[in-house]
């Protein structure tokens, strides 16, 4: 039975997006010269360049057309990810309500999986005092406040050791913290944003979060995150739909 140049893409485009999922090709990579892969895969130009314009679409390269042109291979990773979750949700018209509902159920868990760590007097306690401090810093400057109290609530995401939650709830956690971003700029500007009484609040419920983890205390640590972020989030929520934020933006909170 003779294969039609689709189904030889596709068998092109899984074979170099295996090798670019074991690591065989790195970030920033050029794939080798079309002509090399021709005489390699033994297939025609149409059904290479299907294959290359199959992994162009799914992220793991960018084809670089004209005489200097060429691919080059990006990694997936996790703002890549948090983007194409926040496309889907803008699609759908999810509402940031919703996304706030998810995160009071997921963040809760990360943060009772830190507190379970073994190491994480190590690992995880001196990633939260260090951003605390900052937080201790910004205080009198209120973008700064919130950019920096959201980095601790990422943290405790990213520092949780399991790698689903932390893939999944850290996407979650980027378009949060854009959208308190813009809350944070349009409270400030319209006198609207929380005195330094409730930024104090804020400051010792994080206060308690790393004692509850230092002791190891994962159920009444669970707990206390919930009404924790219950009180938090609710200044930022907002009626309308998730609206998305640049990859650039996102690539720099998710890791």
């Amino acid at each position: 039975m003779q294969l039609h140049q689709p189904r030889l893409a596709e068998m092109v485009a899984s074979l170099l997006r295996d090798r670019i999922l074991r690591g065989e090709l790195k970030d920033g990579d050029a794939l080798p010269a079309q002509d090399e892969l021709l005489r390699e895969f033994e297939v025609s130009k149409p059904s290479l360049r299907e294959a290359l314009g199959i992994l162009e679409a799914e992220g793991l390269i960018t084809v670089q057309r004209g005489n200097r042109g060429g691919a080059i291979v990006h990694v997936p990773d996790a703002a890549g990810a948090a983007y194409m979750i926040g496309l889907v949700m803008q699609f759908r018209g999810v509402p940031y309500s919703d996304l706030g509902d998810a995160l009071k159920q997921l963040e809760p868990v990360c943060v009772a999986l830190c507190a379970a760590r073994e190491d994480r007097a190590t690992e995880v306690l001196p990633h939260l005092k260090l951003i605390h401090e900052q937080t201790l810093a910004a205080v009198d400057d209120e973008v700064e406040f919130t950019r920096v109290t959201r980095r601790f609530h990422e943290a405790l995401v990213q520092l949780c050791g399991n790698q689903t939650l932390i893939l999944v709830a850290g996407a979650l956690e980027s378009l949060w913290s854009s959208q308190e971003q813009a809350w944070a700029a349009e409270a400030l500007e319209a006198g609207d944003f929380p005195d330094v009484a409730r930024r104090e609040t804020g400051i010792r419920a994080h206060e308690r979060i790393m004692q509850l983890i230092e002791r190891g205390d994962a159920e009444r640590l669970e707990a206390f995150a919930r009404v924790h972020l219950a009180n938090t989030m609710r200044y930022a929520s907002t009626p309308g739909p998730v609206a998305m934020v640049s990859s650039r933006r996102l690539k720099g909170r998710v890791s």
